[in-house]
């Protein structure tokens, strides 16, 4: 089968990305990006196409080659359905906030929903490719409602889980580790319909690296990749506490044990706690899954990673007020970094939020500065938390455009995300124009911590 139509439902962090390179690669497809929001497809459709809504280095330029010729952007759902050969469902899997699985189970309305509109629109056979994150056997939901509620045609049901980093997208899509695709490997509609999609991806990638397997396998992997990414990061944050008490250095750990080819030295960086859509939410997925077949002691290890990964968040706002001669009440502390990792606008589930709110509580007034990320989210990420009224946020919050601003006449400066500019600034001076005694705080590994100290900064990181 030819693929000659994509509709692609959900225009975020993953459909948004993975369907411009598509389009870029396939100049034979039309890809057709649809999202209910009419702000986001407006943006995506911007003339300035800087102002897309999602910032990856090197995604506005992809955007810019395809859009208007084989890529497009539309609130009309229904339309792109009908066209379609193939669906990715690409849209938000949060996890739970209410009943059965609270706190830990994927809330998979939203997938539901797409299900039975493709269901009701289809009027000729479709390829459904699961492209959000999801709990295993969902696409045996899927295949349930699409059979039992729809036309009478004919879908098959695929897993493609995404793969990308977020900073680093456009390059992971381009040069990918693998592709993943799931699918019915006892049929041959089944393998016909894996093939196809195959034949997308074969635009580009090697088939050495595209993986083919059942589709249980692929929903099960993308989970349990996001979980051994982030064990390694909390159990090298584990360590650096370990280390603040006896004397040893982190940065030198983590290199001795990374150079152990066994180990690698990816994801050994000792921070502040890793943030972002996919870690915690498919760790706590994992744990539900484990729990609902009774493995109780698979869920309270994955659960670990969760606790770790939260406790290092305290204990760096913590070790602040701690410095700060036990209160912060009233002082000036500078965030620099507000987005979970640097070259990304996503501040899902960043660190620099709960560390903020564990700030506020002790009254501290804050001055916040990232270079993507602006006022009206970082507003938002705080009302979210329900901690305090939108009005406390506002009055003991204040965003501004550069990094000298924030740390001027600050009594402290946190370091929240590792923004290559911040890498490059004048530290001496913004020692000077600072007008109180500076403490410097890095949960991101910025400078050598000799360099700081020896310029007048009071330094102190995770780890050291």
């Amino acid at each position: 089968m030819k693929i000659k139509n994509i509709c692609c439902i959900g225009a975020g962090y993953v459909g948004g990305p993975t369907m411009a390179i598509i389009a870029q690669k396939s100049p034979e497809i039309t890809v057709t990006v649809v999202d209910i929001n009419e702000k986001r497809i407006a943006a995506w459709n911007d003339e300035d196409v800087n102002n897309i809504p999602i910032y990856e280095p090197g995604l506005a330029d992809v955007v810019a080659e395809a859009r208007g010729r084989n890529l497009f952007f539309s609130t009309d759902v229904d339309k792109a359905i009908d066209e379609a050969d193939m669906i990715f469902i690409s849209v938000n899997t949060p996890t739970k906030t209410y009943g059965i699985g609270k706190g830990m189970a994927a809330d998979l309305k939203y997938i539901e929903l797409c299900a039975r509109q493709i269901a009701r629109v289809a009027k000729t056979d479709k390829i459904v490719v699961e492209k959000s994150t999801l709990p295993v056997r969902t696409a045996e939901a899927l295949k349930n409602i699409l059979d039992n509620t729809g036309n009478g045609v004919n879908f098959q049901i695929l897993s493609n889980p995404e793969f990308l980093a977020e900073g680093t997208a456009v390059s992971d899509l381009h040069k990918p580790d693998r592709v993943l695709i799931g699918g019915d490997l006892d049929t041959d509609e089944g393998k016909e319909a894996i093939q196809a999609l195959v034949d997308v991806y074969a635009h580009w990638v090697t088939k050495d690296n595209i993986l083919t397997t059942n589709v249980w396998s692929s929903e099960l992997s993308k989970l349990t990749a996001n979980a051994f990414l982030a064990q390694r990061v909390s159990s090298i944050n584990a360590l650096s506490e370990l280390c603040e008490q006896t004397g040893a250095d982190i940065k030198e750990v983590a290199k001795a044990i990374g150079m152990d080819s066994r180990i690698g030295p990816k994801f050994l960086q000792a921070s502040v706690g890793f943030g972002g859509s996919c870690f915690q939410k498919d760790i706590l997925n994992l744990v539900y899954i484990a729990k609902s077949f009774g493995l109780n002691e698979v869920a309270d290890y994955w659960e670990q990673v969760i606790i770790m990964n939260d406790h290092q968040k305290r204990r760096f706002a913590a070790k602040m007020v701690k410095t700060l001669y036990n209160t912060v009440s009233g002082k000036k502390i500078a965030l620099l970094g507000w987005a979970f990792k640097k070259d990304t606008n996503d501040t899902r589930e960043s660190a620099a939020i709960y560390v903020a709110d564990y700030l506020l509580i002790e009254q501290a007034e804050l001055v916040i500065y990232d270079p993507k990320v602006n006022k009206e989210q970082i507003l938002a990420d705080l009302d979210c938390l329900g901690t305090r009224s939108e009005e406390e946020n506002r009055a003991n919050i204040t965003v501004v455009n550069n990094a000298m601003d924030a740390a001027n006449d600050a009594h402290a400066i946190a370091i929240m995300t590792e923004w290559d500019e911040f890498k490059a600034l004048d530290w001496e001076q913004v020692y000077n124009d600072m007008l109180k005694p500076a403490f410097l705080f890095d949960g991101r590994r910025l400078l050598d911590r000799h360099e700081l100290e020896a310029i007048g900064f009071e330094f102190y990181a995770i780890g050291s």
